[in-house]
């Protein structure tokens, strides 16, 4: 984290801090317009980002909000890029119960009275 300039391209940035397996992944979920910096959303990857700054993007199945607390020279180890942001994301929601398997969902069917498929 040495050496870092005061402002990264924002697609850099997600990238090296390991959310996005590639810088592309990065850019085009940044194209898209699904990434927002300070509640704005942006749609150029060359967007700066500075320490301070929130982002809100979504990864898989959930929304990340993470606040830059650091800029990154390289995509080093996970430690390493964990400690350059404040995950304030909502907490991850457990299932309620293992999912049903093909005999469980025909029982259900069954119970319905709905045509099997």
């Amino acid at each position: 984290m040495t050496d870092a300039p005061a402002r990264q391209r924002l697609d850099k940035w997600l990238w090296q801090a390991r959310f996005f397996k590639t810088r592309t992944l990065a850019a085009k979920t940044v194209a898209e317009g699904k990434v927002r910096v300070n509640d704005d959303r942006v749609t150029k990857a060359s967007a700066a980002v500075a320490p301070g700054d929130r982002l809100t993007f979504p990864t898989g199945s959930r929304v990340r909000v993470i606040e830059i607390t650091a800029l990154l020279s390289r995509r080093g180890p996970a430690p390493e890029a964990q400690a350059a942001y404040a995950d304030h994301s909502p907490p991850v929601v457990p299932r309620v119960g293992p999912r049903p398997t093909g005999r469980d969902r025909r029982r259900l069917d069954a119970a319905r009275d709905l045509p099997e498929k």
